[in-house]
């Protein structure tokens, strides 16, 4: 081969090189940010052209696939009640993406996960069409349709545990949405979706896992567990030597109760009436690192709590002062939870100490029906011993049994709670939330524990407490999950 020839078969040969590499590096090293590129319209259109899997409540679909006329998009997602399940489904757009459960399971709902790879081969020699597998959640159907219900037209959220497993079994936010309003991606889905985005309520706000408010009373629970847990008391009917006023450490302060009886009361007394002033004073005995190290026990400060949608971390300030402490060992100052977390809470003591991880995905199946994973309970933490835990009990039930909570009472079961008030604004102007924890047991246990929160804008000031607007909503969830036990 003369010179010339041979420059060229190696000029043309460096080409064929680049070109194969550079067809490599598109196809393994930069798949996943093409394929999920927002303007690759592609995956989007092979997204929609099959009917895409469904999540599942009590064995039936919440949502399914509607056929369309659409030359590009074959199929379009539909909802069954689908503002009662957006907190937990999320949404489905041809236009707008997905978000939650819809998102973090694409693959298997599209059917183009890896796990789904023979089922995708099969299919080819078959001839069947492609389609999406499904996500089984761990919802109680009728806790959720329970909680969306007693939230009504009020602003707020409800979270409800499985103490024993942690399984979710309702997860409801309002005001809400319908997915379906925007699934599409015409001139009416636009519409939707802008006046959603406007909306200075924010509909699409998951709050029962993505938002955080101060807890008020309902963290009384939990600095009574950091008591107990760090021997600042021994016995929950012993006078706890709390002075009326009670003058906040190095302020001249007062704190208020709004309960009387408060002077030197008993810690299952102080619980039972709701006493400021004691609780306040036994944060600042047990001090912010041991208050912190509890309070983290229970969940707050994490911001990895995947269920599998990421729940907002829930705050006690690692760095404040002491009567910044005083204040947040009431629910105040800088404390904020989500209503999960504080579901979290209620679920610990509920469940003798153990605090189990929360999860909302039972099972993963493919079309077939064949189940591709089955998540099973996991311990997440013991933020008390066995004992406190039972003396906690012992002072929520005397909580709806004789104090500010007994709209709770259940005929047939025990319940143990918590209620709160929770102020919030500048100078604490704005309205307060009301705020339930709980939980109710039988012979065989706790099956449920409830947080709710209700931010009531509407309602007077002077109406709005845990006890009047939330308690009755935890009552019904909690009714719902014992009725289907039976």
């Amino acid at each position: 081969m003369n010179k010339p020839l041979r420059r060229i078969a190696i000029f043309c040969g460096l080409l064929v090189l680049a070109l194969l590499i550079r067809d490599n590096w598109l196809q393994y090293v930069r798949a996943d940010e093409l394929n999920s590129h927002k303007y690759n319209r592609r995956v989007q259109i092979e997204r929609y052209s099959y009917e895409r899997g469904n999540i599942i409540v009590d064995g039936k679909p919440i949502t399914g696939s509607a056929a369309t006329n659409d030359t590009d998009f074959k199929y379009k997602r539909t909802y069954v009640n689908g503002p009662m399940w957006a907190p937990v489904t999320g949404y489905a757009s041809q236009a707008f993406d997905a978000n939650q459960i819809e998102k973090l399971e694409d693959g298997i709902l599209t059917g183009n996960s890896d796990q789904l790879f023979f089922d995708r081969t099969m299919a080819m020699f078959t001839g069947d069409k492609k389609k999406g597998g499904n996500v089984v959640t761990t919802l109680n159907g009728a806790a959720q349709k329970a909680a969306y219900k007693g939230l009504g037209s009020k602003k707020g959220a409800v979270a409800a545990i499985d103490p024993q497993t942690g399984r979710i079994l309702a997860l409801a936010s309002t005001p809400s949405y319908d997915p379906a309003s925007f699934a599409g991606y015409g001139a009416s889905d636009e519409v939707a979706w802008n006046k959603l985005e406007k909306d200075k309520d924010k509909p699409k706000l998951n709050r029962a896992l993505r938002e955080v408010y101060p807890p008020g009373s309902t963290f009384k629970v939990v600095t009574a567990a950091a008591a107990l847990e760090h021997g600042k008391v021994t016995d929950i009917e012993a006078p706890t030597d709390t002075p009326e006023p009670y003058i906040l450490p190095d302020t001249r302060t007062p704190m208020v109760n709004h309960a009387s009886g408060c002077k030197n009361a008993s810690l299952n007394q102080a619980l039972k009436v709701s006493c400021n002033s004691v609780f306040a004073r036994l944060g600042d005995k047990v001090g912010r690192d041991d208050m912190l190290e509890t309070a983290q026990k229970f969940g707050f400060n994490n911001p990895e709590i995947d269920t599998p949608v990421r729940a907002a971390a829930s705050v006690y300030d690692k760095a404040m002062d002491r009567p910044g402490n005083a204040l947040s060992s009431i629910g105040q100052f800088n404390t904020a939870a989500s209503p999960l977390q504080m579901a979290m809470v209620t679920a610990a003591i509920a469940n003798d100490g153990k605090l189990m991880k929360p999860y909302m995905i039972d099972q993963l199946e493919s079309p077939n029906l064949d189940v591709l994973k089955k998540n099973e309970p996991q311990e997440m933490s013991r933020p008390l011993s066995q004992k406190n835990a039972q003396l906690l009990q012992q002072m929520m039930e005397n909580v709806v049994e004789n104090g500010t909570g007994t709209k709770a009472q259940i005929d047939g079961a025990t319940v143990g709670g918590k209620t709160g008030t929770a102020q919030h604004g500048e100078n604490n102007s704005k309205n307060p939330y009301a705020w339930f924890i709980s939980y109710a047991k039988t012979g065989d246990g706790s099956p449920v524990a409830v947080a709710v929160v209700v931010e009531d804008s509407e309602a007077k000031r002077d109406d709005i407490t845990g006890g009047g607007l939330a308690a009755p909503i935890a009552k019904a969830v909690m009714q719902a999950v014992l009725d289907s036990k039976k």
